[in-house]
């Protein structure tokens, strides 16, 4: 019932709401609905998709812990969508700096990769990105097989490069870098200590077989005969 739910009601809900902070730049950029960029749109888009390509990437972190914690497995359908939309706006957040920023100065691009740290770990997290979305696809997944899971380990050290990025593009105020920070150590410390949790049991688990395998078979006792 709740798999139904999720694939025909909360999916399309979820990915109309991804849509949104997009729809947003798209009618302040012409003008709709009175919507207002401010006294600098380039850099209100910039900075808009930037942030929302790290709330994306914490909400697909999310899932996993969701799904353990609260027992719904469906939950796990939201995922690829959600870190698909990781790649997107990540993706839109660097061409919008190289259109509106450096205005497609890709002689210039490269020398900010090489000069500007933060910018170098943001590039670095896009080039990252690119081979998790393009091996997102159900037939993808059975030609790596277990190679697939070792890939996809790659997103945390995307987020940590993403966190970084930020923490260094602020120049004053760092509160908001640092929130990010810890919430992604609450994220990655979960997924530690589930780890943790998944090691000891199955060390258990093979010390009890190994113990058993060891184990004479039970049979009646024998007394000793008198000399």
């Amino acid at each position: 019932m709740f798999d139904k739910f999720v694939r025909r009601i909360l999916k399309p809900a979820v990915f109309l709401a991804c849509l949104l902070p997009l729809s947003r730049l798209v009618a302040g950029a012409f003008g709709f609905a009175g919507v207002s960029l401010g006294a600098n749109p380039a850099e209100e888009i910039l900075e808009t998709l930037g942030k929302w390509t790290l709330n994306f990437l914490f909400i697909t972190l999310s899932v996993t812990p969701a799904r353990e914690l609260t027992g719904l497995a469906p939950l796990i359908r939201l995922r690829r969508m959600l870190g698909l939309f990781v790649f997107t706006y990540a993706l839109l957040h660097f061409t919008t700096y190289l259109v509106l920023d450096q205005e497609l100065d890709l002689a210039g691009v490269l020398e900010d990769v090489a000069k500007r740290p933060y910018i170098t770990i943001g590039f670095a997290a896009l080039l990252l990105l690119i081979p998790l979305a393009a091996t997102s696809t159900n037939a993808m997944m059975r030609r790596l097989g277990r190679r697939w899971q070792k890939l996809h380990r790659l997103v945390y050290v995307i987020a940590i490069l993403g966190v970084w990025h930020y923490y260094w593009q602020v120049k004053a105020d760092v509160r908001e870098p640092l929130v990010y920070a810890g919430i992604l150590a609450l994220l990655l410390g979960y997924r530690a200590w589930r780890a943790w949790q998944k090691k000891r049991r199955a060390q258990q688990q093979a010390g009890a077989k190994r113990a058993s395998q060891s184990g004479l078979p039970a049979g009646p006792a024998r007394r000793p005969q008198a000399s």
